[in-house]
Formats: structure tokens, sequence, C-alpha cells
């Protein structure tokens, strides 16, 4: 520029020095250069005192007007720079690779569901699935366990705040997917292969036992079905799902629903027999089985002259934690919601 103090070439030369911007820094220096307090526009404000009175307001508001200008020249110029600098790095982003977003995967006991209604499925067994709050009747009288049981005691099962049925009586969380064998055998549909998976509801918690977890109920009704048919079953299961290497027994007991009546155990996966604080003596139990009691074959409407069968319930959670290499010793962990243990499975 010829002459920085001249009102005429001050925009022309802020021009050509706009033109010359490469980064955002440029920009800030041109601002200082022209509207900071030792710049052009701040000279010439202080260059005011040397000229004559009766021409000093007429350059005043020249001087005003140009410094508006300049400022308005500068910040379009800005903000064109910072959009072609977001374009630059949005291209640049464009190039870069995208970050992996994390996939979750299926949850652990929907897992064990799943390959447990796998190993069922060659010998014919049906997937159903029964209310998980259901009446007194299903779940205790018609399973053969009168109003006397201290399994109908509150202090064991979880009973709704509701309206009773005069016939059918409370609702309850079933502590079992046993109410579901009833429900089944009154469809009419025999020969019956039944398993039913299904959430159920215990005032229990400790190392191998949580107030809500899942089950699996198994219900074989037909012509000629021995113990001899149900001890073949659990073996089968327990070679394909646990591992040939598992060994598994059956403890006489005592269940309303089933006569004979066993509980079965298997060697603990954890600690290999030796005991530890999850089977406390190198077994632990999975469940309850056994051949279904007449009564509960009439409440069925089932002909106990020409059909019999067996029925077992065992807690999913629990025989998933048997299986061979989970390591799981506190079924807790399985509802923690701890990404750090769920991750691995």
């Amino acid at each position: 520029m010829d002459n920085p103090n001249d009102i005429e070439n001050i925009k022309k030369y802020l021009s050509e020095k706009l033109e010359t911007v490469s980064s955002v820094d440029d920009i800030s220096k041109i601002r200082n250069e022209f509207l900071g307090k030792k710049g052009f526009i701040g000279k010439m404000l202080s260059d005011m005192r040397n000229i004559s009175s009766d021409q000093r307001k007429d350059y005043g508001a020249k001087l005003n007007l140009l410094k508006i200008e300049v400022e308005n020249m500068i910040d379009e110029y800005s903000g064109k720079f910072e959009n072609d600098k977001d374009s630059i790095y949005t291209e640049l982003y464009k190039s870069l690779p995208g970050r992996k977003p994390e996939i979750g995967h299926i949850n652990i006991i929907t897992q064990a569901i799943s390959e447990i209604t796998k190993v069922f499925a060659p010998l014919g067994f049906n997937r159903v699935r029964y209310p998980e709050i259901d009446r007194e009747y299903y779940v205790f009288e018609a399973l053969n366990m009168p109003e006397t049981h201290p399994a109908r005691d509150e202090w064991e099962t979880f009973f709704v705040d509701s309206p009773n049925d005069e016939k059918l009586g409370r609702l309850v969380i079933t502590p079992h997917t046993s109410s579901g064998q009833v429900r089944e055998m009154l469809k009419g549909e025999l020969p019956i292969r039944m398993l039913n998976i299904s959430r159920c509801g215990r005032r229990q918690i400790d190392v191998s036992h949580v107030p809500s977890f899942y089950q699996f109920e198994g219900l074989v009704i037909d012509e000629n079905i021995s113990t001899t048919h149900l001890i073949g079953v659990l073996d089968y299961f327990a070679k394909n799902f646990f591992g040939a290497d598992r060994e598994t027994r059956l403890r006489p007991y005592h269940f309303r629903f089933t006569e004979p009546s066993f509980e079965v155990d298997i060697n603990c996966g954890i600690c290999h027999g030796k005991g530890c604080k999850l089977c406390k003596g190198g077994w632990l139990e999975l469940g309850g089985a056994g051949m279904v009691h007449p009564n509960v074959l009439k409440a069925g409407g089932v002909d106990t002259e020409k059909y019999s069968g067996f029925a077992f319930g065992w807690g999913v959670e629990r025989t998933y934690m048997m299986k061979s290499g989970t390591k799981i010793d506190d079924i807790r962990n399985l509802f923690s919601n701890d990404l750090r243990f769920l991750e691995q499975f």
C-alpha cells in the first residue's frame, strides 16, 4: 500500500492481505495489524489530533465507518476460512478408518437355555412355556401338595397381592416349572414329551440360590414308562451337556408330585469332587426327578391304568455352572451385570 494511513487504500490493502491467509493464526495477525491498539486504524485515530478542527469531524466519521467495514471484511473471511477448514477435516475424517462398534452377545443364561433345548430335541422333547405367575391350584394342589405343605408358607413362596379365585386360589410367583405339568396334560394330547423352561421365584439367596432364577422341566407321559427310561434320559443329558468325564448320581428323596422320587447330583465342576464353597462335599444337587405321582396324573385327566410317566426339574443357572470349563462358583455373578464377568462367556 502506498500510504497505510490513506483511508481509501486501507480496504484494498486488507483484501490483498486476506488473499495470503493459510491458517487461523494468519487471520489473528491481520486482525491485530489493522484493528489492534498499534494497528493501522488505531494509529490513524491517534493522528487525528494533528488534523485541523474544521476537518476532524468529517475525518472521524469516515474513520469509524472504515473500522466497521474492516471488521466486517475480516469476520466474513474468517467465517469462510472456518467453513473451508471444516470441509478439509471432514474429508480427512472420511479417509480415516472408523472405530469398530462394540457388539454385545447373548447373555450366558440365554445361551444355557438354548444349549439345554438342543440337547433334548433329538429325544423328541417339545419346548413349551407356561405362566410365571400362576394360581395355587396348578402350583401346589394339582401337584399333590396339600394346604399344610411347608412350600405353601409365605416364608417360602412369593404370593401376589390380588383377589383370590374361589376354585384356583391365590396368585403365586411359580416356585418351580412343575406347575406346567398338569396344564400340559389337560391338553389331552398324549403321549407327552414336554420341556418347559421359565423363570421361577423362591425366598432363598446364597452362592447356589437366588430369589429369581430359571428352571427347565422335563415331562414324559406314555405307556409303559419306567424309572429305567428316566435314568436313561438323565444320563443322556449329562453326557451331552456336561461331558463324558462327568459323573451323576441319584439319591432317594421325597417329593409330593413324584413316587419314587430322587435328587440328582453331579460331581462338582469347580473342585472336581474335592469340596469347595459351592458344593461343600464334592457333589452339587442339580434338581429333583421321579415317576409322576398317580394323583398328579389324575389331576391332568390321564388314565393311570394305561399311562405312566416321569418328570425332572433343574435350575438352568446351576446346571450351567457345573458345565466343564465355566468355573462359576457363585450363582449371583450371573445376575450381577458386571461386564468383566459376562464378557468371558
